[in-house]
């Protein structure tokens, strides 16, 4: 525990929640367009793209990437591939017809990566085109995978080629770069970011940016000023046993597994930006379906804008001790009119001072507007009122996990979800005073997810922290916007590079 930073203190905390077990939330309802979703119309666009542009210049945008996952998943289909065939000779062991390797290496021409495999088993004395025509499936998945060849299968997502151009491919993290150029950009050409890492790769990132980025600025006309961070060990959980009986490996040590990417809050919080947008690694576009994704970026952004400016009026005015009727009034119709603030039956009733101290406290939170798109059946989480402690409701992003589906009425409630989360945010991060905000203050700490896992043949329970854009930010005021289902194209899979999203005739 002292190695990692990890405190007596928390680590007692996750052995209660263990035993406690991942509580569930409660929806009341889900959030559609006019409850909870907001539709944005067409003749606003102008004004709020203008002021995102504003703001931007000004070098209050910046970005914030989370990158630290790896592709393992994304490959999870072709590792029977690796994993079950027999030694020697690839073709001893034939796949089903219908199996994916057999159909990854059908379709491989049509990948990002296909020169670059080929290079790679050419240098191994091995050539791709005849491995291809007597349906070694196997030798060339593993070439693609393993450290013989591309490694692919532990590299971080980001650095996986995605899109073909007629010059080159480019890979996740690149597009991610040049989406900044167009949405991030001061008035000197300045482009903030700020990249998480996966552990022990921080290096291999840095040197792959630090290699592309002249290229990018010299097209773009900018300068990137990048910062890079890994997921502090300090926010390892500990694992235990079916028994909620802290693990031990079989050294009698102590096993601390990461704690998901709700430990991404840390990273964040030190970052210490203004207004951040966030997006997932494997929600790009190439150049020519970019436009649409950049517009919703902008709008997303000068709403923000506006709906923070709003908000630092009214703290003022309160931090000022401002009572009076009528402003009290327009800053609880603004909580509960744009904001989805809910107030208490009595509130009413309660005194000028009493009244002023609540709101107050219900206005001084870190806001985030996010996108939502029409549900197309696509995993993920999506937006919700849900009740809280104090028995109010309030719009939260709530994963599948959360919801107890045994209940039918929360199962139906699920059922009636209309639009899910893209992980399209953009967030305002310091107070009406310009003072950064401690973001760790607005986390649920038992809004956590418990899994069940094994390690060396033996099952255990591990704690996952509350997710960013889940239980982490569970108090911040959150407002939901509509965004068209074109700015969003995930690769979960190897074989969503093939959507017509992802496709570009070189």
């Amino acid at each position: 525990m002292k190695s990692l930073g990890i405190p007596r203190s928390r680590v007692l905390t996750q052995l209660a929640l263990f035993r406690k077990g991942g509580g569930f939330l409660r929806l009341n309802r889900p959030c559609t367009l006019g409850d909870g979703i907001e539709k944005i119309p067409e003749n606003r666009i102008p004004h709020w793209v203008a002021r995102q542009e504003r703001a931007a210049e000004a070098g209050r945008f910046s970005k914030f990437l989370p990158a630290s996952g790896a592709a393992t998943r994304m490959f999870q289909s072709l590792l029977s591939a690796v994993a079950s065939g027999k030694e020697g000779n690839p073709d001893t062991a034939p796949f089903p017809e219908d199996d994916s390797p057999k159909k990854f290496c059908e379709a491989l021409p049509d990948f990002p990566f296909f020169e670059d495999l080929k290079a790679v088993m050419r240098r191994a004395g091995t050539d791709l085109e005849t491995c291809l025509a007597r349906k070694a499936w196997r030798e060339i998945v593993e070439f693609l995978l393993l450290p013989k060849g591309l490694g692919y299968l532990h590299l971080p997502k980001g650095l996986l080629l995605f899109h073909r151009y007629p010059k080159g491919c480019r890979t996740a993290l690149e597009e991610h770069l040049i989406e900044a150029a167009h949405i991030v950009r001061d008035k000197r050409g300045l482009c903030r970011l700020h990249i998480t890492c996966p552990p022990g790769q921080e290096e291999k990132v840095r040197s792959f940016v630090q290699k592309v980025l002249p290229r990018y600025e010299a097209e773009y006309a900018c300068r990137f000023r990048i910062g890079f961070s890994v997921q502090s060990p300090a926010s390892h959980t500990l694992a235990v046993d079916p028994e909620n009986r802290p693990f031990r490996d079989e050294a009698g040590n102590l096993l601390f597994r990461p704690g998901g990417h709700g430990a991404l809050l840390d990273n964040l919080n030190r970052m210490k930006g203004d207004l951040i947008y966030i997006k997932n690694i494997d929600n790009v576009q190439p150049d020519e379906k970019k436009g649409i994704t950049v517009l919703w970026k902008k709008i997303l952004g000068g709403y923000l804008v506006g709906i923070e400016e709003e908000v630092h009026r009214l703290l003022q005015g309160l931090d000022q001790g401002r009572e009076d009727p009528g402003f009290l009034e327009e800053a609880s119709a603004l909580g509960r009119e744009r904001l989805g603030l809910s107030f208490p039956e009595d509130f009413p009733k309660w005194s000028p001072a009493e009244q002023r101290a609540y709101l107050f406290q219900r206005l001084n939170r870190p806001i985030r507007v996010c996108g939502m798109v029409r549900n197309q059946g696509e995993p993920g989480g999506g937006p919700f009122w849900v009740e809280g402690k104090d028995g109010l409701p309030s719009r939260q992003i709530v994963e599948t996990a959360q919801v107890d589906r045994l209940a039918p009425d929360q199962r139906a409630c699920l059922a009636a979800s209309s639009h899910f989360n893209p992980v399209d945010l953009v967030l305002s991060v310091r107070d009406f005073q310009g003072r950064p905000f401690n973001l760790k203050r607005f986390a649920d700490p038992e809004a956590v997810f418990i899994t069940r896992k094994t390690y060396q043949g033996r099952e255990l329970k591990a704690l996952e922290l509350p997710g960013l854009w889940n239980g982490a930010m569970a108090d911040w005021i959150t407002l939901f916007v509509e965004v068209p289902i074109e700015t969003f194209s995930p690769v979960k899979t190897v074989f969503d590079l093939l959507r017509p999203e992802h496709r570009m005739e070189c």
